[in-house]
């Protein structure tokens, strides 16, 4: 079973950590080679954002890899999610089964018994169903524990507090999901075109809900997407399958048109 933990005021008095600035060094122009010129452009951007770029990142469900930069949920780094519970639960289902614990705040709706029918190991799952007017202080404090820390939040965070927030994380090589708008996404993923299978001619029963999934980065030139099966007809996340068009048939005229011949009498 999760564990349902329940905190108080006591456990976010301790303020969040100052951001360290990073002054961008100067002198790219006189890199001379482009392997140094590469190399130096690198560790500029590790120092500012405080993390390797080619670190190793959480895993997920193969059908949702494409949809993330480096085909994996990177430590450090926030992600913007749709408010749908499926989709968060298939980003927890891996990395809990990996080994990572998974916290989830301020979401009083989201059932274990779903959770662990998209594949999340319970016995790794954390649940704060109400943190309160503080909720960013919960978040912040679940964070220097736990690997990924999900939040529907409750109100506007001050851009202080989520400047805080992300030091914090990058500090503590957390994953942020967080569903709704975030400064400073890893990325962003909408969901939409929901589609049931399983529904004959107004009689049937409903086996599976494919999805369109979008994905924008500021890693990438444009969106990326692919359709899943949130869930499919055995209840877990799959890629949905690609449907072929069907074969329209030739019309009378046409086919005539299309094979006409000239036929001869021999002998």
């Amino acid at each position: 079973m999760g564990a349902i933990v329940q905190l108080t005021a006591q456990y976010v008095h301790e303020p969040v950590e100052q951001e360290q600035t990073v002054a961008e060094p100067a002198g790219l122009a006189s890199t001379g080679g482009s392997t140094g010129t590469v190399a130096r452009l690198r560790a500029q951007l590790e120092r500012v954002q405080g993390r390797r770029l080619d670190a190793p990142v959480l895993p997920v469900h193969p059908a949702l890899a494409p949809l993330l930069p480096g085909g994996g949920l990177r430590p450090g780094s926030a992600y913007c999610l749709p408010r749908s519970t499926s989709v968060l639960l298939a980003l927890l289902a891996q990395p809990s089964q990996a080994g990572s614990w998974c916290g989830v705040i301020g979401m009083p709706r989201l059932g274990a018994e779903a959770a662990e029918g998209l594949g999340v190991d319970l016995s790794r799952l954390v649940l704060i169903p109400d943190p309160g007017a503080r909720w960013l202080a919960v978040t912040a404090t679940v964070a220097e524990v736990l690997p990924v820390v999900a939040v529907r939040p409750s109100g506007r965070a001050a851009d202080g507090e989520v400047s805080r927030l992300a030091a914090r994380l990058r500090d503590r090589g957390a994953v942020l999901l967080v569903q709704g708008p975030w400064p400073q996404a890893e990325a962003v993923i909408e969901v939409g075109t929901p589609t049931w299978e399983g529904v004959g001619r107004g009689h049937g029963y409903l086996s599976g809900r494919a999805v369109t999934l979008t994905s924008s980065s500021r890693r990438w030139p444009r969106s990326r997407r692919a359709r899943v099966m949130l869930p499919d007809a055995s209840g877990q996340v799959s890629a949905a399958p690609e449907r072929m068009r069907p074969v329209e048939r030739l019309h009378a005229a046409a086919a005539t048109e299309s094979y006409a011949f000239e036929t001869r009498a021999v002998g």
